[in-house]
């Protein structure tokens, strides 16, 4: 099985590594982020008075993981799940929606801290890496 994770499982291992350490050397090879959530990355770091540190630990963290584009596959995937849901009455997070539709459309387990945000999207298999 192979992992997409969102952007506050990143920033979590950004900060403390320990805590997440081992899940990202058990499954070294089959991690993945969103494009969406790199820029999401990249945009706490340049919030920063100093973005140095952050933008080192994110450059550290691009090697051992692979970044998926946000592709027309990707856009088909999410205007479907989107206008289901509109459909039901059901509007959240844009962002969310975005790494969600990465996930089903890469055939990859999200992982994130933030399992509330994903409950309505629909065959979306789901990891809370840090509810341990």
């Amino acid at each position: 099985m192979s992992f997409l994770l969102d952007t506050n499982i990143c920033s979590e291992y950004l900060r403390r590594p320990p805590r997440l350490f081992h899940r990202f050397v058990q499954h070294s090879g089959r991690l993945y982020l969103s494009a969406i959530g790199l820029s999401e990355l990249y945009t706490w770091a340049y919030k920063q008075d100093d973005p140095s540190r952050i933008a080192s630990a994110i450059a550290d963290l691009l090697h051992a993981i692979r970044v998926l584009p946000f592709d027309e596959k990707c856009a088909e995937v999410l205007g479907r799940i989107r206008g289901n849901q509109l459909r039901q009455g059901i509007s959240y997070g844009s962002i969310d929606l975005l790494i969600a539709a990465t996930a089903l459309t890469h055939d990859l387990t999200l992982v994130t801290h933030n399992v509330k945000d994903f409950e309505h999207v629909p065959d979306l298999r789901i990891e809370d890496w840090m509810a341990d």
